[in-house]
C-alpha cells in the first residue's frame, strides 16, 4: 500500500514538471476562453492582484496564506489519517506474516483482512494522496498565472522579476530546505522508518530545487511560503517531538504494568513450591 503512494507522489510531481514546463501559451485575460484559462488562470490573476496592495510579491505571499488556510481541514484530516494507519502498523504487519504465502487466493484473502481493518478503524490508506491532488492544480493554476497574465508576469519583489528564475537561487534553496524541513517533521512521528521513506525526505527537496530553479521566481516564493506555513502546521498539530513524547510515556507505562504483574506472579510460584 504504501509503496503505491508513493508511486502516485512521484508520477504526480513528474506529470508536473512536464505540465508546467510544456502547457499554457499565450496571454491570458477577460477575453480568453476555455475554463481554464477564463475561470482558473484568469481568476486565480485577479485574486492575486486583489491582494497584492502594490505589489505582486505581497500579493502571492497573501494568497498563498489563504489558499493553506483553506486546506487547513483537509491537511489535518491527512494527517490524523496517518497517524491512525501508523498505529495499524503492528496489526497489519500480524496480517502480512499470517498470510505470508505468495500465492493469488492467499494474496486476495490479504488484502480482504486489509481491507476489513481499515474500515474497522475508520481508516482510508489513501488519504495521504488527496493533499497532494488537491494542490497541484492549484499549483500549475497558479504558474500559469504568473507566467500568462502580463501583470503578474511583469511584477518587481524585492530582487526578483517573478516572471523569471531567481537568479541568485535563494528562493529554490528556501524552498527545498522547507519542504525537507516538513518532510522530514511529518516522517519523525511515523513509528517506522524504512529506505524508501528516506528517499522521499531528500528526493523531495531535490525536485523543488530544480523546479524552483528553473520555473518563474513567483511559483518559488509560493513553496517558501507554503512549505513554511507547513512546518509551522506540523509542530502545532503534530508535533513529532511531542508524539514521541507520548509514545515514550505509553511504552513506560505499558513496562511498569508488565513488572508489576509479573511481581505479583512470583509470590504465588513461591507459595507453590
Amino acid at each position: 500500500m504504501k509503496k503505491y503512494k508513493r508511486l502516485l507522489l512521484m508520477a504526480g510531481l513528474i506529470s508536473l514538471i512536464i505540465v508546467l514546463s510544456g502547457c499554457g501559451t499565450g496571454e491570458v485575460s477577460a477575453q480568453s476562453t476555455g475554463i481554464w484559462d477564463r475561470y482558473i488562470v484568469y481568476y486565480f490573476a485577479e485574486a492575486i492582484k486583489a491582494l497584492s496592495f502594490g505589489n505582486v510579491g505581497i500579493g502571492i505571499i497573501i494568497f498563498t496564506i489563504i489558499i493553506r488556510v483553506i486546506l487547513l481541514p483537509l491537511m489535518h484530516f491527512q494527517t490524523k489519517s496517518m497517524r491512525k494507519t501508523q498505529e495499524l502498523q503492528p496489526k497489519l504487519k500480524a496480517l502480512q506474516q499470517k498470510y505470508s504465502s505468495k500465492d493469488p487466493e492467499t494474496q486476495s484473502k490479504l488484502r480482504e483482512e486489509q481491507q476489513r481493518l481499515y474500515a474497522e478503524n475508520n481508516v482510508n490508506p489513501y488519504a495521504g494522496c488527496l493533499p497532494l491532488l488537491v494542490q497541484m492544480p492549484i499549483l500549475m493554476a497558479l504558474w500559469q498565472s504568473i507566467s500568462r497574465v502580463p501583470e503578474l508576469k511583469l511584477g518587481h519583489f524585492l530582487w526578483l522579476n517573478l516572471g523569471n528564475p531567481d537568479p541568485t537561487f535563494i528562493l529554490p534553496i528556501l524552498a527545498a530546505l522547507f519542504t525537507f524541513a516538513s518532510t522530514y517533521l511529518s516522517s519523525m512521528s511515523q513509528l517506522e522508518s524504512n529506505a524508501s521513506l528516506k528517499i522521499m525526505n531528500f528526493a523531495m527537496p531535490v525536485m523543488i530545487l530544480v523546479m524552483g530553479v528553473n520555473l518563474a521566481s513567483g511559483l518559488s516564493l509560493y513553496w517558501v511560503v507554503s512549505n513554511a506555513f507547513q512546518v509551522v502546521q506540523t509542530l502545532l498539530i503534530n508535533n513529532p517531538f511531542k508524539i514521541r513524547k507520548e509514545r515514550e510515556e505509553e511504552a513506560r507505562r505499558i513496562r511498569e504494568k508488565e513488572r508489576a504483574l509479573k511481581r505479583a506472579q512470583n509470590p504465588k510460584k513461591k507459595r507453590k513450591k
